[in-house]
């Protein structure tokens, strides 16, 4: 997609509660496993003052993405 920034990849080790937790509150807000676990983490980030509002491509989409 012209002009989105790459994404990088990482491996990645849940606990299977926690796993499939994440999937259900993805599902509920019809976003992938992934968008969710990034949206999450963003949104942790910029509560601890880790990441300013707006940085990083002003986060994840909305919307389902996979």
């Amino acid at each position: 997609m012209p002009g989105r920034p790459e994404r990088k990849q990482i491996p990645l080790r849940l606990d299977p509660a926690i796993a499939e937790a994440v999937r259900r509150w993805a599902e509920d807000d019809l976003r992938s496993v992934n968008a969710q676990i990034e949206k999450l983490l963003h949104d942790a980030l910029v509560r601890a003052g880790r990441l300013p509002r707006g940085g990083a491509g002003s986060g994840p989409s909305e919307g389902p993405e996979e």
